[in-house]
């Protein structure tokens, strides 16, 4: 009799145990962050990467799946540094076939692979960049005032001035007759455009932006030599790989929240130095949890609010009371937060906002 009860009280404890590390294995995923910093010698964008400064860069994690679950077929990493005048980027995409087509500017540049980026300088969803571009280096940069879901504006006309670009191809592209190595793109993007849409002007030293890079592959077909994207046997093109540096959890890179953490650190390359993503971050990242939930509610908004109300979120060990306030023309969702005593708050367009206790 004693044993079959250990017997029970093992098994429940082994259930127990597997599910709470089941938690916190999803608890414990925030977005990925990189750190950059000033560099040391002047860059000069031809795509090789060669100075002093790239070489004390540490490379980034490797991209994976957009989802975070399957593996990508090939490797790809990047660097970034900075100076007083641009943002600089190095991208390194493992590829036995570099092919592009597309040559005229802001054109749909993901119907070829592509390397892509995604920047937030406030972290309120609203108002942020895209830019692609291909192994022609053909580029399309954008503006963006909302996210697709919230039904902004997109100013395609939009481009960033003084912009340098540059592509390197380890092996010969658009050559079929070859296996290449892959190909790697340079990137240089001035502070003053990218900062135009920031609360606050100037470079943001010791500041972090949201920030995230995909990269989009395609299965290709040979036809007389040359390539394009693969069919099916009905002629639809088959679907793109989408490999991202930070995960989105879902195969859309237009829902901000998700993006990783660009720490701009005001040291030089190769010294040391620390980020720690801000607790009230975690904070964030749970409301739009919930905003997302009232966004699809539709006929059952207030059945779903009273369910986000009444649920008891626990924020690293703080329990976090989340309130919904619905008023004429709109929602917005909020809480307060345990650590910083600041008002966080998404209204219904999903602008996210604080607010200093008063």
């Amino acid at each position: 009799m004693k044993t079959n009860t250990f017997s029970s009280w093992s098994k429940g404890l082994l259930i127990l145990l597997f599910l709470l590390s089941a938690f916190l294995v999803k608890a414990q995923s925030p977005p990925r962050s990189y750190i950059v910093q000033r560099t040391t010698d002047s860059i000069e964008i031809d795509g090789q990467a060669n100075e002093d400064s790239w070489g004390e860069v540490e490379w980034s994690d490797d991209y994976i799946d957009i989802e975070g679950v399957k593996s990508p077929k090939y490797r790809t990493r990047m660097k970034m540094l900075y100076d007083d005048t641009n943002l600089y980027f190095f991208t390194e995409m493992e590829e036995p076939h570099v092919w592009a087509n597309l040559k005229q500017r802001d054109t749909v540049i993901f119907y070829n692979n592509d390397f892509e980026i995604f920047i937030d300088p406030d972290g309120d969803t609203h108002n942020y960049y895209e830019f692609e571009m291909n192994a022609l280096n053909t580029v399309w940069d954008l503006f963006l005032t909302k996210p697709y879901r919230n039904h902004g504006k997109i100013i395609d006309s939009w481009d960033i001035q003084n912009l340098k670009t540059a592509v390197h191809v380890n092996g010969t592209i658009n050559d079929s007759n070859d296996i290449d190595k892959g190909w790697a793109v340079e990137i240089a993007i001035p502070w003053r455009v990218i900062t135009e849409a920031s609360k606050t002007k100037g470079i943001p030293k010791n500041e972090f932006w949201r920030i995230n890079f995909s990269r989009v592959n395609w299965d290709h077909d040979l036809n007389n030599g040359k390539y394009s994207r693969k069919k099916d046997d009905h002629g639809k093109f088959l679907p793109e790989y989408n490999w991202v540096w930070s995960s989105q959890g879902v195969i859309n890179m237009h829902e901000p929240e998700h993006w990783g953490y660009l720490y701009v650190s005001d040291t030089k390359v190769g010294e040391k130095v620390d980020f720690q993503i801000s607790k009230d971050e975690y904070l964030k990242w749970n409301l739009y949890k919930q905003y997302r939930k009232l966004l699809h509610a539709g006929d059952n908004f207030d059945e779903v609010s009273n369910e986000v109300e009444s649920s008891q979120e626990v924020i690293l060990k703080e329990v976090v009371d989340i309130e919904v306030e619905k008023y004429l023309g709109g929602w917005t969702v909020m809480a307060r937060s345990p650590f910083s005593n600041k008002l966080l708050v998404i209204k219904e367009d999903g602008e996210f906002s604080s607010y200093e206790n008063r």
